[in-house]
């Protein structure tokens, strides 16, 4: 099996500016992403797409390719995971032949561990090529949500679990962004890495599912890797 792992890692972030490559245990933060997925037999290639020259050197350094930098269209708030990935995938097919999945891996995910990768991997084989998702139990429960009407806060459901023990409602999930792999032509039909058969890879671990997105996110992060040290 054939599995191109792709990066995706845009210089531009507006809510933490840099943070790619901000230090993290002594290393930029998108070495933990190409270190995690560096020997796994069935990654053939460590792709970074990237429209900034920094990221792409010091991606290349931690041994990811870089063939060339993202075009301007697909470095905008605007561009989607999926357009950025459809771009990558279209060229390494027609440059390096045909792969049975696509793997994106943000590097906003450092602690996802290699087991986790593979466990991922597993079942994508197992089910038959069906996309595989990184999810983590739902801390909100949907059923239990309100929203603002008027003055006044309501049931966000008509059918809602206000008042029920939460040990009774049904199972909820949250996409952690840590994971995500599809099909090269599930991918191109959907324009979405949310198929109709959906495999869950349920993540239990709030410190692997930390995706840092935010100045509070990177310093929860700081601490966690210094907690792990000691």
């Amino acid at each position: 099996m054939r599995i191109l792992a792709l990066i995706p890692a845009r210089g531009g972030s507006k809510r933490l500016p840099g943070k790619n490559i901000r230090s993290l245990g002594g290393k930029p933060l998108i070495n933990w992403t190409i270190e995690v997925a560096r020997g796994i037999p069935e990654i053939c290639e460590i792709l970074v797409s990237t429209d900034d020259a920094v990221i792409a050197s010091i991606a290349k350094e931690a041994g990811a390719a870089v063939p060339w930098l993202r075009p301007i269209e697909l470095a905008t708030d605007e561009a989607t995971s999926v357009d950025v990935a459809l771009h990558a995938l279209d060229w390494f097919e027609a440059e390096k032949g045909a792969v049975d999945g696509l793997l994106l891996l943000q590097p906003t995910s450092p602690f996802r561990r290699r087991e986790t990768v593979q466990r991922g991997i597993q079942l994508f084989e197992e089910f038959g090529h069906r996309p595989v998702l990184g999810v983590s139990h739902n801390q909100s429960h949907l059923m239990l949500l309100l929203k603002q009407q008027g003055d006044y806060v309501v049931p966000f459901l008509e059918n809602n679990g206000c008042g029920s023990q939460s040990q009774g409602l049904p199972q909820t999930f949250v996409a952690n962004g840590s994971f995500y792999l599809i099909a090269p032509e599930e991918l191109r039909r959907g324009h979405s890495f949310l198929g109709q058969h959906t495999v869950p890879l349920v993540i239990d671990s709030p410190r692997e599912a930390l995706d840092i997105d935010t100045k509070y996110d990177y310093v929860i992060s700081k601490i966690l890797v210094s907690e792990e040290l000691l």
